[in-house]
């Protein structure tokens, strides 16, 4: 019988499809925006979701749920933009923004259920935010030990350049973070195969960027295979990218076939926002092959009635179910090593 786990701000179903790739079965999860709450109704039926924001929830709602059910682990990664690099400009100090705070709702769920195991995961920076280290210090007084690392996902079979901070705390004796296989998995491996959009019946895969005459001529021009605007004439150069030092190098940037993709973000479907051209068609990227590059399966449905703009932001939001699965395999084999039953 699989173990029970929560999965907290959940979003589209990333950690989720990986906790149950792993074998777990996920009890409840919690999403506020309606958007990516209604991805993961379609995908994870039998899953409770409160579509409701975490601050307002009750927890006896939630225990109600979990009523004479053991919980196992719970994971979660609270929505992370404060800490950003883009948001704090490349400063060690994180914007003030109200998010930053939900590390604490956490904190509180942990506190109420005490799981044997917990999976946090955010990005890099929130390491040094002054509430995360006041809270693992509680959580270190609770009795749960405690390991974190920053990793990067692509050592963990996804096929992607994405740092994310991790940390795991078990109460039955340290669980540490498991290292990657570090077999590389490239951006052919996944999409190399898949139909051209025009040609699909796939409604994610048709979810392609339209371009100005201006765009798509500048794009036509950036060499296949990871070419980038370094690469364009002077005149398809736009004025913003002329002077030494400004603007992200990876935009209107070409993923290269034989290596991984830069990271996905919420503007994956926008060649202005990074490297999301397809390696030699001249276009950016689908919403499906985004979705395959963040390892979702290529059956996860993402329907007609949300929006394009939504879908890519949930997307590029997601915590890489392959990487998920890799960590929940190692905590639920730890699990059963320290011999805790998996009592549904």
């Amino acid at each position: 019988m699989p173990y029970n786990a929560i999965d907290l701000f959940c979003g589209c179903g990333g950690v989720t499809q990986g906790l149950k790739d792993a074998g777990f079965n996920v009890v409840l999860g919690v999403e506020k925006s309606s958007a990516p709450a209604c991805v993961y109704k379609i995908n994870h039926p039998e899953v409770k979701l409160f579509e409701r924001d975490i601050t307002e929830l009750p927890l006896d709602e939630v225990a109600e749920v979990c009523k004479k059910k053991t919980i196992h682990l719970i994971a979660g990664c609270p929505p992370c933009q404060g800490f950003s690099s883009i948001r704090r400009h490349n400063k060690r100090q994180p914007v003030e923004d109200p998010r930053n705070t939900l590390v604490y709702e956490y904190y509180r769920y942990i506190e109420e259920f005490m799981p044997f195991v917990f999976i946090f995961e955010n990005v890099p920076s929130i390491e040094s935010y002054s509430l995360f280290v006041e809270i693992r210090e509680r959580l270190i007084a609770m009795g749960y030990e405690i390991d974190y690392k920053i990793v990067n996902v692509a050592n963990y079979g996804v096929p992607q350049r994405r740092k994310r901070f991790v940390m795991i705390g078990s109460r039955i004796g340290r669980i540490l973070i498991p290292s990657g296989d570090n077999i590389v998995t490239t951006v052919r491996n996944v999409i190399g195969s898949l139909e051209k959009p025009e040609e699909s019946n796939d409604y994610a895969h048709t979810i392609v960027a339209r371009h100005i005459p201006r765009i798509l001529k500048m794009i036509q021009l950036v060499p296949h295979d990871g070419g980038s605007r370094a690469d364009l004439p002077e005149e398809y150069k736009l004025e913003c990218h002329k002077k030494d030092g400004i603007g992200f190098r990876d935009v209107y940037g070409r993923l290269s076939w034989d290596d991984v993709s830069s990271t996905i973000t919420g503007g994956c479907l926008n060649p202005s926002k990074g490297r999301f051209l397809h390696p030699e068609q001249d276009r950016t990227i689908s919403a499906r092959e985004a979705a395959l590059l963040q390892t979702f399966p290529r059956n996860y449905i993402f329907p007609p009635e949300v929006t394009k703009t939504e879908i890519a932001l949930m997307i590029g939001n997601a915590l890489p179910p392959q990487f998920t699965y890799h960590q929940a395999k190692h905590i639920a084999s730890e699990l059963e090593r320290y011999g805790i039953p998996s009592i549904i």
